[in-house]
């Protein structure tokens, strides 16, 4: 399959959405911002500083952004001055951002990394942590709604929980966990509460999948028929994995970061994936049809 270049010179962009109008929103994390790509342009929606690492529409038409605060990047990835974590809202209409969420109860966010919306219109998202040099943040699996009115603790704590996505039927939320290169999944008994398996079930989540050898697992896309699109670090793959933990395919990307993939067009078989070693983000036909998320 051939694989196109939209943009060149993006500054590790993450969080792709392809919208209705043929463009492309995504965020550049080392920028600070949430960036459109239109015809091979790049413009920015909104500088929000930090770390806008994951994006998604919600039901309002704003685009909601995890923001992991700043730090964290690859080896000659510009960072900026880091700042608190937190969710942040922009409004695209008028460009402007504003924070939802940064903590929960008097517990403060640390890194939130990626986000997707159920269809009532509430969201889970994942806290990845920060690494210091001799101790950690722990990560953990949250769920909220979009008027800043409440925000839950689903799963506490997760080594390093990264990208984060819904079966077509919205029974199973799947979270893949960056550091053990493992997807794991929580059966949803209602928007914002997960059933816990008992020990030892790790995180009390059923492990669908992971990887032999040395990968990093990053951001990830449901198809419509329900296989779940992991971005693998390093090897440089968009590795497909069955709900069974079946790997049906690994699809090489020109890129050893491919850190996310989104799926549009009419028949939602373009695949959009951000390639964040060389800022590029590219666009290639998948075999399968993506899920139509919420909103969108």
């Amino acid at each position: 399959m051939s694989f196109e270049v939209l943009a060149e010179g993006l500054q590790f962009p993450e969080g792709p959405i392809a919208m209705a109008d043929g463009s492309v929103i995504l965020v550049e994390i080392a920028r600070g911002a949430l960036s459109r790509v239109w015809n091979g342009k790049v413009e920015v929606v909104c500088d929000l500083g930090g770390g806008p690492n994951g994006a998604a529409l919600g039901p309002d038409g704003a685009v909601y952004v995890a923001n992991n605060g700043g730090g964290g990047l690859p080896a000659g990835a510009r960072a900026l001055a880091p700042q608190q974590g937190g969710i942040d809202r922009v409004d695209l209409r008028t460009g402007k951002g504003e924070r939802l969420y940064d903590k929960v109860g008097d517990h403060a966010l640390s890194a939130p990394n990626d986000i997707v919306f159920d269809r009532r219109g509430g969201f889970y998202f994942t806290d990845l942590g920060k690494r210091y040099a001799h101790n950690r943040d722990n990560g953990g699996l949250y769920y909220a709604l979009p008027d800043g009115s409440s925000i839950n603790e689903l799963v506490y704590p997760i080594i390093t929980p990264n990208g984060v996505g819904l079966s077509p039927d919205e029974k199973t939320v799947y979270v893949a966990d960056t550091e053990t290169s493992r997807v794991y999944a929580w059966d949803i008994l209602s928007p914002g509460k997960v059933k816990h398996e008992p020990f030892p079930a790790p995180y009390g989540g059923r492990c669908v999948a992971g990887l032999p050898g040395f990968q990093r697992f990053d951001s990830l896309a449901v198809e419509a028929g329900g296989n779940i699109c992991v971005a693998t670090l390093t090897t440089g793959y968009i590795t497909e994995i069955s709900p069974a933990g079946e790997i049906v395919r690994a699809e090489k990307m020109p890129d050893a970061y491919p850190t996310n993939i989104c799926f549009g067009g009419p028949d939602m078989r373009t695949a959009y994936i951000t390639l964040s070693d060389s800022g590029r983000l590219g666009t290639m036909q998948w075999p399968s049809p993506g899920l139509k998320l919420n909103f969108n």
